[in-house]
């Protein structure tokens, strides 16, 4: 038995890094799978990628912008016309701003809150009436090791991921009742194209590129996206039937340096 078989997930911003492999994930588990991200290009490519390697694959996607409420409730409407229910949600989709806290205008943390908090927030509400009927809904928000360790140069975005962990606390509070589990992930520094095409854009190789992460875990690597998506599915699954509420820190250590 596969163990997401005769599931349907939704997964935000899964053209690329953690969504792509959560979605592979997904679907090699036998879930049927909606993608949600702004780059229609990204996410016709990563659905082709899927069926590639899994040609009974369903899989589809949906063109939108997390901070949009009409289109959140429009994508839901389309996972469950596509795949008939809807049983499990991914918060994945991100941005990011590098201006220090003390520098950031108002328009910089209104436009991450908006993606980050908010957005993470408007696909609870919009998923919830169907996760609340699955019997065995499960939410899981794609947090940072940062949310709960300090840094300098992150304010926003870490301070946006630090909410993520307090919106997941509460709505595991208020969804208890209603049979839907809601947990967080809290990834460390993982390899993902985003990475790879910042560190090119730099004229930084690969080899210098995986020598930057030796003193930000314990283990002295980054996480490739696999090893992100694993606790993610686990989460996901009824293997975690009774935990909820919780942060899983996937960051090889790097909160107890």
């Amino acid at each position: 038995m596969k163990r997401l078989a005769g599931k349907s997930a939704l997964i935000t911003g899964g053209a690329a890094g953690i969504g792509k492999a959560c979605a592979l994930l997904f679907c090699n588990e036998g879930a049927a799978v909606t993608l949600v991200d702004t780059d229609g290009h990204a996410l016709e490519h990563t659905a082709a990628a899927i069926l590639a390697q899994i040609p009974l694959a369903k899989v589809t996607h949906f063109i939108a912008n997390v901070t949009e409420t009409e289109s959140a409730d429009a994508a839901v409407r389309q996972a469950v016309a596509s795949h008939g229910a809807l049983d499990i949600l991914v918060n994945n989709a991100a941005m990011r701003n590098y201006a220090p806290a003390s520098e950031a205008t108002l328009e910089e943390w209104q436009a991450i809150t908006a993606v980050n908090l908010f957005g993470a927030a408007n696909y609870c509400r919009a998923a919830l009436p169907q996760l609340r009927l699955s019997g065995s809904g499960s939410i899981v928000n794609v947090s940072s090791c940062y949310a709960v360790t300090g840094r300098k140069g992150m304010g926003l975005y870490d301070a946006t991921k630090a909410g993520q962990l307090a919106l997941t606390r509460t709505m595991a509070h208020e969804e208890a009742q209603h049979g839907v589990r809601v947990n967080a992930v809290c990834p460390g520094a993982t390899l993902t194209d985003f990475q790879l095409a910042k560190a090119k854009a730099s004229d930084k190789s690969v080899a210098q590129l995986m020598g930057e992460r030796q003193d930000t875990s314990l283990l002295r690597r980054w996480a490739t996206t696999d090893e992100v998506a694993y606790p993610i599915l686990w989460l996901a699954s009824s293997e975690a039937s009774f935990i909820t509420g919780t942060t899983v820190m996937v960051d090889g250590g790097l909160h107890v340096m």
